[in-house]
C-alpha cells in the first residue's frame, strides 16, 4: 500500500564533513528558523490587532446596547410623568375652577366623574373631603361618604405638600389601583382635598408599548422594591422583587448585574420625579449580543482560515526554499566529488603512462635479448635442436608482447583522461573497458557476453566519459552479482541518428522504493560495503553531458538493465557540455 511522504528530503539529512559549521549545513534548523520567524512577523500583528479590533468592537456593541436602554427608560419616564402630569393638572383644574358648595353637589361630581372617563380615562372613583378629614361627596362603586381620614397617612402628607400620589394597594375593591389627591385652601382659610381613585390599566398600554427585546422586561416598583405593575419575570404585583432597590438618581442609570440564575442582566431604571415610583427595565444580555456572538463567530473563523492558510503558505514557501538550499548543496558537493573524482582519475591516468613508459624500456630490452637469443639459437645448430630451450625463449617473447599489449591499453586509458571529441568505435571503447575488468571477471567466475553487430557506425563523443561510464556500470554489475554471475552488453542501432548500448546483469535487483531514487547524489544501498552514492549520479550527469539518455529497469532477485542512448552527432555548447544536434 502506497504513503505519502511529506517529510522534506532535507529533514533527516546530517553532514558528518561539516566539522566546526555544522550550524551552517542544519537544514532542519534552518528550516524551523526560517518558518517560525516568518510566522511570528506575519502572525503576531495579525493576532493583535485582531483582539484589539475584537475588544474595541465588543465595547462599542456593548456601548450601543447601554445607550439603547438608557434611552428606552428615559423616553418611557417622560410618558409616565407626562400621564400623571397630566391627571394632577386635570384635577387642579377642578378644584380650582369649583366652589366646595358645588362640588358637595352628587350630579356636578358625577358630570365631572364621566368628563374625565371620556377624556382622560383611568379613573375609578372620585371624592370631596373637608378639612376635617371627613368625605362628603364621593361618585363611585363604594359607600364611602362619611368616612373619615383624618388619621390616615396620605391625608397628612396632601395637607402638607398639597398633593398626594399614593403607591399601588388593593383597597376596599381588592383590585390593584394608586390614588391622586389634591388639596385646595380657600381664601378664607378653609380648605378641601380631591382625591381620585386611577385602575394601572393606562399604565400597563404604556409599558406593553415599549420595545423592550433580548427578551426583556418593563415595570413599576415604589421606593421599597414592592412590584407596582405586572412584570414578565420578576413577580406578582405588590410583591418584593428579587432585584435589589436601586439608588436614588435624577438621571436614567443602566448597569449590568446578575439575575437569580447568574446569567447576565442589564438594569436601567428612572426615578419618576414627586412620585413613589420607579421605573424599572431589565434586559437579557446573552440575547441582545447573539448578533454580535454570530458576527464574532464569523470573524474568529475568518481568523482562524486565514491564520492556516498563512501558515500553510509559510511552510510551503520555507519548505521549497530550504529544500532548494539543500539541493543547491548537494550540488555543490556533488561537483566537488565529481572535480575529486576527476582528478583521481587524471592521477591515475598520468600514474599509468607513467608506469607503461617505465615498463616498456625493460620489455623493450628483453624484447631485444631475447630476439637475440634466438638468433643465436638459429646458427647454433647444438641450440637450435633443442626444442625445450627454444620454447622457454618463445615462452619469454610471447610473455613480453601481452605485458606490450597492457601498458598499450593503459596509454590509451591515460589519452583519454582529458575531454576530447572525436570519432570512436563503441566496439573499441567497450573492449578497453572490459580488458580492464577481465582479472575480477575471473576471479569471480563472471561470464561477459558482447553483442556488437557490425553495421553500428563510428559517432562522434567524449571517449573519456564513455570509459567512465561504461566503468561505473560494469563495476556496479559485478557488485550486484555474486560469483558465477552473468553480464550481457549489446548495442544496437536506435532510431537513424542515435545508438542503443544495453548493460544487463543477473544481480540482486533494485527494489521499486529505490528505483525512483537510484539516480540520486549520496544514495546507496552499499554504505556498509564502502559505497558512496555518487557512482551512478556520476554517470548520469556524464551521460547527459555527452547528449545522451539513460533508463533503468530492474527487479528484485532478477538483475538490472541499463539503456543509454546516444546520439551519432555532437556538438558542445557554451556551459552546457555536448548536446545534440537536431536531425
Amino acid at each position: 500500500m502506497m504513503t505519502i511522504r511529506f517529510k522534506p528530503k532535507f529533514w533527516d539529512h546530517q553532514d558528518a564533513a561539516a566539522g566546526p559549521f555544522k550550524s551552517l549545513f542544519n537544514f532542519r534548523r534552518i528550516w524551523k528558523q526560517a518558518a517560525f520567524l516568518t510566522a511570528a512577523v506575519a502572525l503576531i500583528p495579525l493576532i493583535f490587532m485582531a483582539i484589539i479590533d475584537y475588544n474595541v468592537t465588543q465595547n462599542a456593541v456593548e456601548s450601543e446596547i447601554l445607550l439603547r436602554t438608557s434611552s428606552l427608560v428615559s423616553n418611557t419616564r417622560r410618558t409616565l410623568s407626562f400621564f400623571l402630569d397630566e391627571r394632577k393638572f386635570a384635577l387642579n383644574f377642578i378644584v380650582n375652577d369649583n366652589t366646595p358648595e358645588s362640588l358637595k353637589n352628587p350630579e356636578r361630581l358625577s358630570a365631572i366623574m364621566e368628563n374625565f372617563k371620556k377624556s382622560l380615562g383611568g379613573f375609578c372613583d372620585l371624592g370631596v373631603i373637608n378639612d376635617s378629614g371627613v368625605q362628603f361627596n364621593y361618585i363611585g362603586p363604594y359607600q364611602l361618604i362619611g368616612v373619615d381620614y383624618s388619621t390616615h397617612a396620605w391625608y397628612r402628607e396632601v395637607q402638607e405638600r398639597n398633593i398626594y400620589i399614593s403607591d399601588v394597594f388593593l383597597g376596599l375593591r381588592n383590585v390593584p389601583h394608586f390614588v391622586i389627591a389634591i388639596k385646595h385652601s380657600a381664601p378664607d382659610g378653609s380648605s378641601f382635598v380631591l382625591r381620585a381613585s386611577l385602575d394601572l390599566e393606562r399604565f400597563k398600554e404604556l409599558l406593553s408599548e415599549m420595545e423592550v427585546g433580548g427578551m426583556g422586561d418593563a415595570f413599576i416598583i415604589n421606593h421599597n422594591g414592592i412590584l407596582q405593575t405586572p412584570s414578565r419575570y420578576q413577580t406578582t404585583v405588590l410583591e418584593k422583587i428579587p432585584l435589589p432597590v436601586p439608588e436614588y438618581s435624577p438621571k436614567t442609570i443602566v448597569y449590568q448585574t446578575l439575575d437569580r440564575n447568574e446569567k447576565a442582566l442589564i438594569v436601567g431604571y428612572a426615578y419618576i420625579t414627586d412620585t413613589p415610583f420607579v421605573l424599572v427595565v431589565t434586559k437579557q444580555k446573552t440575547e441582545l449580543m447573539k448578533p454580535w456572538f454570530k458576527t464574532r463567530s464569523q470573524l474568529i473563523g475568518f481568523l482562524g482560515v486565514s491564520i492556516s492558510a498563512i501558515l500553510v503558505v509559510i511552510i510551503g514557501v520555507s519548505t521549497y526554499l530550504v529544500n532548494n538550499i539543500f539541493l543547491a548543496d548537494q550540488k555543490r558537493v556533488m561537483t566537488l566529488h565529481q572535480v575529486e573524482y576527476a582528478n583521481k582519475l587524471a592521477s591515475i591516468g598520468r600514474l599509468a603512462a607513467g608506469v607503461a613508459h617505465e615498463i616498456n624500456n625493460p620489455l623493450a630490452i628483453i624484447n631485444e635479448k631475447a630476439g637475440l637469443i634466438k638468433d643465436i639459437f638459429t646458427f647454433r645448430k647444438d641450440y637450435g635442436n633443442d626444442s625445450k630451450l627454444n620454447g622457454l625463449v618463445d615462452s619469454i617473447i610471447s610473455t613480453v608482447e601481452r605485458c606490450g599489449t597492457i601498458t598499450k591499453r593503459l596509454l590509451n586509458f591515460a589519452r583519454h583522461i582529458e575531454v576530447s571529441v572525436q570519432k570512436l568505435s563503441v566496439k573499441s571503447v567497450i573492449q578497453d573497458v572490459l580488458g580492464f575488468m577481465s582479472k575480477e571477471a575471473e576471479y569471480k567466475s563472471i561470464t561477459i557476453s558482447v553483442d556488437i553487430p557490425d553495421d553500428i557506425p563510428e559517432f562522434e563523443s567524449d571517449r573519456g566519459k564513455l570509459q567512465q561510464i561504461f566503468l561505473n556500470l560494469i563495476n556496479n554489475a559485478f557488485a550486484a552479482m555474486t560469483d558465477g554471475g552473468k553480464l550481457e552488453i549489446w548495442v544496437s542501432k536506435h532510431g537513424d541518428n542515435e545508438v542503443s548500448i544495453e548493460v544487463s546483469d543477473d544481480g540482486c535487483g533494485i527494489s521499486e522504493s529505490d528505483m525512483k531514487r537510484v539516480f540520486e547524489p549520496f544514495f546507496t544501498t552499499k554504505s556498509r560495503t564502502g559505497g558512496t552514492g555518487l557512482g551512478l549520479s556520476i554517470t548520469y550527469g556524464l551521460v547527459q553531458e555527452i547528449g545522451g539518455k539513460i533508463q533503468v529497469k530492474s527487479t528484485v532477485g532478477k538483475g538490472t538493465r541499463f539503456t543509454i542512448i546516444l546520439p551519432l552527432t555532437y556538438i558542445k555548447k557554451k556551459g552546457e557540455g555536448y548536446a545534440r544536434i537536431a536531425g
